[in-house]
């Protein structure tokens, strides 16, 4: 078996990077003072971003067992009881991507928050340069500390006035690999969204079972939004996904993108297709709206 097949199919993805086009890129010191993570390669110089006019961001802190979780937080002003979408980030940290997605939701009129889950390994994960130096740590993260985690954070948001009766959550990679996960987890949630979340795992003692072991026990419905050129994820393996979620009777949806690749969506990055991403971020939104969590 090679080095390469023991990576999860997140990692592969992001390894195989899709080719470089000729647009600009940063500087690497203008990346990281702008607060992107420099670990997934150049960091496009056109990037999506979404100014706070009408919201109310910042930093929080999620109490969980054994101490408190850093969270980024992003919810419209003057909204009573708005829905509550939790924000799984990548393996690269709570950088500004991952910020600006939390405020993009927030213009949809949700209480968006990305907990730092990560954060007990005491480094700053958006300063690792070396995607190898990363997957020692988050490779290490135990599912049900991230379940617990993930519950925490509900509990904040609705200590902060969040309506979790319409609880969403969307992730992004290794992100939306943690939607799964929680969708078999929490009776709470009313509705996920992975982005390119990885469905089968390598052998890992943290990770008892699988999003593909899991789809028997999924509770809540979750769309799943795939590169059809995606070189850690295959179509066919989603396909494969998309059937043991039919065999159990499981509401689920999946979208391939033609010509996609691996992170289509993080605009950020090189692999980032706008028609792609543009076209999930519609999808996304129809999804939470079906399901109650957006207006």
């Amino acid at each position: 078996m090679s080095e390469n097949s023991m990576l999860p199919s997140d990692i592969q993805g992001l390894t195989k990077a899709a080719p470089l086009s000729r647009r600009m890129f940063m500087s690497a010191a203008t990346a990281a003072a702008a607060g992107y993570t420099l670990a997934a390669g150049p960091v496009r110089a056109e990037v999506v971003t979404t100014d706070t006019s009408g919201l109310t961001v910042g930093d929080g802190k999620a109490k969980v067992a054994d101490g408190e979780m850093p969270v980024y937080f992003a919810r419209p002003e003057g909204k009573a009881n708005p829905p509550v979408i939790l924000v799984a980030m990548e393996i690269f940290g709570l950088h500004e991507y991952i910020k600006d997605v939390t405020r993009r939701l927030a213009k949809l009129g949700a209480f968006a928050v990305a907990p730092d889950y990560y954060y007990r390994k005491g480094v700053d994960l958006t300063k690792i340069t070396d995607t190898k130096e990363l997957m020692p740590i988050v490779n290490a993260k135990p599912d049900a500390e991230l379940m617990s985690d993930l519950d925490a954070t509900v509990a904040w948001a609705k200590s902060q006035g969040g309506d979790t009766s319409r609880l969403g959550i969307l992730g992004f990679c290794r992100g939306g690999r943690s939607v799964w996960e929680y969708a078999a987890y929490s009776d709470q949630l009313k509705a996920g969204v992975a982005f390119y979340g990885s469905l089968v795992d390598p052998a890992n003692p943290a990770w008892p079972k699988s999003p593909m072991q899991l789809a028997p026990e999924m509770k809540a419905p979750v769309l799943g939004l795939y590169g059809e050129a995606d070189q850690g994820i295959s179509v066919a393996q989603v396909e494969q996904m998309k059937a043991a979620l039919a065999a159990a009777g499981k509401t689920a949806e999946f979208k391939i993108f033609p010509g996609a690749p691996h992170g289509f969506h993080a605009d950020y990055r090189p692999s980032y297709r706008a028609d792609a991403a543009q076209a999930a971020w519609s999808d996304m939104q129809g999804w939470f709206k079906t399901y109650k969590v957006l207006d």
